[in-house]
């Protein structure tokens, strides 16, 4: 009499496991050379390219107090054009605090934190302008240190505008074309696509500050 070999409980619980293990793994292998992960990844590049852009411009508004400080000594009689310094650096901050890596796909959000800092850009203006009457404060090592500062924030500025413009392009470009359309909408519709500056005629250019 023969007798048939039945397959152990045991084993076929462990065969049984590998085989979904094998199929996981196989599955995760598929999904990530299908571009499934490059969203996220290209997500959080966007993130760290604004992270630099509003680090660039906090930079600038800590440099404010100290350059109103020293013209203020040289040149009180400067009121309003001191006043409007400050109360542009206020606005700027307020709005960049209000910002969210979240919000970076709504416009007016982005468009409002570029009108605050392009008020605060152009209060600066009329200050450094201001400046060309007072000799004395223009020669002065405080003053030129200050400018020496904010010239390097400026062109600071100009080249994280720059990374971040162009990681909203690569995210943008994933989001909106095959495959990454497809894991857009069935992953990733939530994020949407992301907000860019506007870049003016020479922005790619940094301002050259002179006193």
């Amino acid at each position: 009499m023969f007798a048939i070999a039945l397959p152990d409980r045991a084993s076929s619980t462990g065969i049984g496991r590998l085989a979904r293990w094998l199929t996981i793994a196989g599955l995760g292998l598929f999904l990530s050379g299908c571009g499934v992960n490059e969203i996220p990844r290209l997500d959080e590049s966007v993130k760290a390219a604004w992270a630099q852009v509003e680090n660039q411009y906090q930079r600038r508004a800590d440099l404010v107090p100290n350059l109103v400080e020293t013209v203020k000594g040289f040149a009180a009689q400067e009121r309003d054009v001191l006043v409007g310094v400050v109360e542009a650096r206020a606005k700027a901050t307020q709005v960049q605090a209000q910002i969210t890596p979240e919000m970076l796909n709504d416009p007016a959000a982005l468009q409002k934190f570029d009108q605050a800092q392009g008020q605060l850009t152009s209060a600066l203006s009329r200050l450094l302008v201001t400046v060309e009457r007072y000799p004395e404060l223009r020669s002065s090592q405080n003053f030129i240190t200050l400018q020496a500062q904010l010239e390097g924030t400026e062109n600071r500025i100009a080249v994280a505008r720059r990374d971040y413009i162009e990681a909203v392009r690569q995210f943008n470009t994933e989001y909106r074309t095959f495959p990454g359309l497809i894991w857009a909408n069935l992953l990733y519709g939530d994020l949407g696509p992301k907000q860019s500056f506007e870049a003016a005629p020479g922005s790619e250019v940094a301002p050259k500050v002179k006193f």
